[in-house]
C-alpha cells in the first residue's frame, strides 16, 4: 500500500479548505475571547424603518426597585390607601320572643344579654277592642295594656341600647 508523501508547508498553503473557517491566528491557544461589556450590551441586530424605536430600548429599560423596610407604608403618606374593616356576623340561630336572648351586639361588638323593652302593640289594641264590644266599658278594657303577655317586646344592647331585635305579638 502506497502511502501520500508529507505535505510541506508549503504545500498546505496552497490547500483549499472552503468548509472551514479561517484560523484566527490572534486568539491565545485556540480559544475564542469573549465579547466586552460593551459589545455585549449593543444591540446587534437592526429593525427595519417600519418599527417604531420603542421596540429597541424595550430590552434595555430597567423597572424601579421597591425597597421593603417596613410592613405596611407610614400613614402620613398621600398615597397610602385609607382602608376599614368591618366584620359581619351572621347569626341564624338567633330568635327573639317573650324571654331575653345571649347575642352579639353589631354596634358595640360585645356577647351580650338583651334587655327587654315591652310596648302595647297590636294585639293589646285588639283585645282591648274586644272587650270594649262585649261590655266592658268602665275601665276593664284597659287592662291588656298591663299584661306583658299581650304586649309586643323590643330587645335592646345593655351597653349602647341600639334595637338588636322585635317580637310582635300579631
Amino acid at each position: 500500500m502506497a502511502s501520500a508523501p508529507p505535505l510541506e508547508t508549503a504545500d498546505l498553503a496552497s490547500v483549499n479548505m472552503t468548509s472551514a473557517p479561517p484560523l484566527d491566528t490572534a486568539v491565545f491557544g485556540g480559544h475564542l475571547q469573549p465579547p466586552s461589556y460593551e459589545e455585549s450590551m449593543t444591540p446587534q441586530y437592526t429593525y427595519g424603518p417600519g418599527l417604531p424605536p420603542a421596540y429597541t430600548k424595550m430590552a434595555h429599560q430597567q423597572y424601579p426597585t421597591q425597597v421593603h423596610s417596613q410592613a405596611y407604608p407610614p400613614a402620613h403618606s398621600p398615597i397610602s390607601p385609607i382602608m376599614s374593616v368591618q366584620t359581619i356576623y351572621v347569626q341564624p340561630g338567633v330568635v327573639y320572643g317573650d324571654l331575653p336572648v345571649h347575642t352579639h351586639c353589631p354596634a358595640c361588638a360585645q356577647m351580650v344579654v338583651t334587655r327587654l323593652e315591652r310596648i302595647p302593640g297590636t294585639m293589646a289594641w285588639l283585645t282591648c277592642a274586644g272587650l270594649f264590644i262585649f261590655g266592658c266599658i268602665y275601665g276593664c278594657c284597659l287592662i291588656p295594656f298591663c299584661l306583658d303577655g299581650l304586649k309586643d317586646v323590643t330587645h335592646r344592647c345593655p351597653n349602647c341600647s341600639k334595637p338588636l331585635g322585635v317580637y310582635k305579638r300579631l
